[in-house]
């Protein structure tokens, strides 16, 4: 099995870990405070990964050139305002169907990509992208575009564009360092949760420190978004590092599959036959894009 797909299956695991605990966190913790969450202890947990990797192998120190900042830079921004958009359609509609509009990140990553990117997306590929659209609407518990409020329609798309985004330009770090996979995303990783954590801290201490107090105050849950959320950023980027956005992102979508199974079995939300539909498109879609 090719590695990328290991490390997207990771990624994709921690991805729907994480999003239930951001879950359970919104619900004392403002917008802001849930998105730090997700940083403010994997910056270190990045850290002594790449220390890790120096110690088993003698890699080469990258030279950080304009590009490599731009890049960090705009990602960091994007996944800030990706994850914000998200914590805010956990409030509006269930854990599923918020996961699931996000989600759109696997579709526009392709569009987006092959119009500024470059990317080259097969065929088969192709379709199997398109498939995986199909299933992620289906798993948003709507029937019709117009039965989505346009709030939550804005809000998903919006989410998944900055996702997108996101991705494309984690992975365009990584390559311009001339690295190896692994210390590539390895410093792509430390310097963008880095970014992240420093932006939220600031931002918090000057504008909401009540925030950053109600974060303290919840120390076990805040460490364990902040763990699943390097593992899952440690796959993605891996990932990211070795095969095109669209592909990685296609099949991340088997997150969607973990997600309901945390949702009914911890959560106790119940499941339609539309979701097992949109659940069975999702392995088609993933078999594709495997494929190509």
């Amino acid at each position: 099995m090719s590695l990328w797909i290991l490390f997207t299956l990771l990624a994709a695991f921690m991805q729907a870990m994480r999003n239930a605990l951001q879950k359970q966190l919104s619900k004392d913790v403002p917008v802001m405070g849930v998105t730090l969450a997700r940083f403010i202890y994997a910056g270190p947990l990045a850290l002594l990964y790449l220390i890790g990797l120096y110690q088993w192998q003698d890699y080469a120190i990258p030279q950080f050139n304009f590009w490599f900042v731009f890049y960090v830079l705009a990602a960091s921004a994007m996944q800030i305002l990706a994850t914000a958009l998200m914590v805010v359609l956990f409030r509006l509609k269930n854990y599923a169907i918020g996961v699931g509009l996000a989600k759109s990140e696997a579709i526009l990553a392709a569009i987006v990509g092959v119009m500024f990117f470059g990317t080259y997306i097969s065929p088969l590929g192709w379709v199997g992208v398109f498939i995986g659209g199909v299933a992620v609407f289906l798993l948003t518990g709507a029937t019709s575009i117009r039965s989505l409020s346009a709030k939550t329609l804005a809000l998903g798309l919006g989410s998944g564009l900055a996702f997108a985004l996101t991705s494309l330009w984690v992975r365009e770090a990584s390559l311009t360092l001339g690295l190896p996979f692994l210390p590539a995303a390895a410093w792509v990783l430390f310097f963008v949760i880095s970014t992240q954590t420093l932006v939220l801290l600031v931002y918090l201490a000057l504008n909401d420190k009540t925030t950053l107090v109600k974060l303290w105050q919840r120390p076990q849950l805040t460490l364990a978004t902040s763990f699943t959320s390097c593992l899952g950023s440690l796959g993605w980027f891996t990932a990211m590092s070795l095969q095109a956005v669209a592909y990685v992102k296609t099949l991340g979508q088997v997150e969607i599959l973990f997600t309901l199974l945390i949702s009914v079995l911890v959560l106790k939300e119940k499941l339609k036959r539309q979701d097992l539909l949109g659940l069975v498109l999702i392995v088609l879609a993933a078999v594709l894009v495997m494929w190509a």
